[in-house]
């Protein structure tokens, strides 16, 4: 980490040296170069991916951006006269995410945690390096809209994890740390540059900028001790102040009224624009397609720009043209963007005749797969997600955790499109026991009810209702009683 920081001291100052540079420059030209500070607050998040299984449901959900701030200079040099001008310049901006899950009362019993955050601080060195142009609101451009984007390089100053875990739920002990990030190359460190593009808009109001802007980092800023990618993103809006002045006013220029760059003493269409070789008059369309005839291939048919005024050619004559056409050399279909019916799966039946598009089977079995069994590890699973599945009491309403486990079963009942699924309900031994078996039957109802919602074909799925029959545990405690409000599910094959 020392060297690293070394690196970046040494790589700062020829930064800071090179802008000073450009601020003597400037007094040297008139005074053109300008120089400011600004600040402002922003929303920086983490943009992970990686190939961890169920990561996008188990942790990434509950990921969350954090409020930073960014304080520099800039500086700005013009070039030439027509509104657009050079800033590069020089921040501290920190970055970084949350994380922030608490558990539901089942959960914490199974993993003693009530709740898990962590926050993920970075500090920055950020030189953006941008091109800005500037859209006047009054004649005396002092006033003007503004559009700024370019590169920037970031070299990391400091960093830290801070983590907070209430632990036990019977005890509700508390947990807090704060450790330094690794700045280098290995597992679990962070590297010193980070590359990204950055934008601004807003307004300049005299000496005084408001705008908001966004960035994005475009390398990985982070070795994990997992395969995966991590690029900063930040959006937010700042102010900043002018110190300097902008030097003298622009010469002023002859008047140009439809702006073609052919003075109105020199244009003979002073109020349409047209092109110098024309006398500022626009060049002459024969074919009327928004290609001049200098620049029209196809001047008496008309076309597309961006093919000399010709039309948009369409090699393999399916009725799709090649700039929408995904197969161009084979003849298609426009609902499949030029190409002939896919199958995904390749078994020789086309998706819109597979009932089974993804998993190769027979012409005899509807492009299905004949499956002969269940394997054990697809009933676990599905016991599993049984288990958390459950209901308010005296009530057939989910609890709110069941969500995710009836998300997970209806994208492996997608995948599965030859298994039935059962659906059997059941209540602890609350109340009368009619009402009960009415209310496993709502209860049997419901699951089914969400998977068909998720796209799951009803003739797939069964539901009854055993009402307080058969329990799993003692009806004698609430925790008991919470249990045995259940479904259960079974799995069976639908071409049988």
């Amino acid at each position: 980490m020392n060297a690293g920081f070394h690196l970046l001291s040494a790589v700062l100052k020829r930064r800071v040296f090179l802008l000073l540079f450009a601020i003597g420059c400037g007094a040297h030209l008139q005074a053109q170069v300008r120089l400011g500070i600004m600040g402002g607050i922003h929303s920086s998040k983490v943009l992970e991916t990686n190939n961890i299984p169920g990561w996008d449901t188990s942790a990434k959900p509950f990921l969350t951006n954090r409020t930073g701030f960014q304080l520099g200079i800039m500086v700005e040099m013009p070039i030439g006269q027509s509104g657009l001008f050079f800033q590069p310049a020089l921040y501290y901006i920190t970055k970084g995410r949350r994380y922030n899950k608490t558990y539901d009362s089942v959960a914490s019993l199974i993993t003693d945690t009530i709740y898990s955050k962590q926050t993920l601080n970075l500090n920055y060195v950020e030189i953006p390096l941008n091109l800005t142009y500037k859209f006047p609101l009054t004649a005396s451009h002092k006033n003007n809209f503004i559009l700024s984007a370019g590169p920037y390089v970031s070299f990391i100053y400091s960093g830290s994890n801070i983590k907070n875990e209430s632990l036990s739920a019977s005890t509700h002990k508390y947990k807090s740390e704060s450790d330094p990030v690794t700045i280098g190359k290995g597992a679990d460190t962070y590297r010193t540059l980070d590359l990204g593009i950055n934008g601004r808009a807003g307004f300049e109001l005299g000496n005084v900028l408001l705008s908001a802007y966004f960035s994005q980092g475009l390398t990985s800023f982070y070795t994990a001790n997992y395969p995966g990618n991590f690029h900063n993103q930040v959006i937010g809006a700042s102010v900043g102040i002018w110190l300097t002045s902008s030097g003298p006013k622009p010469a002023q220029k002859k008047k140009d009224t439809d702006k073609d760059g052919v003075t109105d003493d020199q244009d003979l269409c002073p109020l349409v624009p047209g092109k110098a070789a024309w006398h500022g008059c626009p060049v002459p369309d024969s074919d009327h397609d928004g290609v001049d005839d200098e620049h029209d291939s196809c001047k008496t048919i008309a076309g597309v720009a961006r093919y000399n005024g010709c039309p948009v050619p369409d090699t393999d004559h399916d009725g799709v043209d090649d700039e929408h056409d995904s197969c161009k050399n084979l003849a298609g279909f426009a609902r499949y963007n030029g190409c002939p019916i896919p199958d995904r799966d390749g078994d020789g039946i086309n998706d819109e005749e597979d009932k089974c598009p993804d998993s190769a089977g027979t012409a005899e079995n509807h492009g299905c797969p004949v499956v002969k069994e269940i394997k054990k590890e697809a009933t676990d699973q599905i016991n599993y997600i049984a288990h958390n599945i459950l209901f308010t009491s005296a009530s057939d309403h989910l609890t709110d955790s069941s969500y995710t486990a009836l998300s997970q079963l209806a994208d492996i009942l997608r995948t599965h499109p030859e298994w039935h699924l059962a659906v059997e309900g059941y209540t602890d031994n609350s109340g009368i026991a009619a009402k009960n078996l009415v209310l496993s039957q709502k209860r049997a109802d419901a699951v089914r009810n969400y998977l068909i919602a998720k796209g799951i074909d009803g003739s797939r799925l069964s539901a009854t209702g055993f009402g307080q029959e058969k329990p799993i545990t003692d009806n004698r405690t609430p925790k008991g009683r919470a249990i045995n409000r259940r479904v259960e599910l079974k799995l069976g094959l639908a071409n049988r």
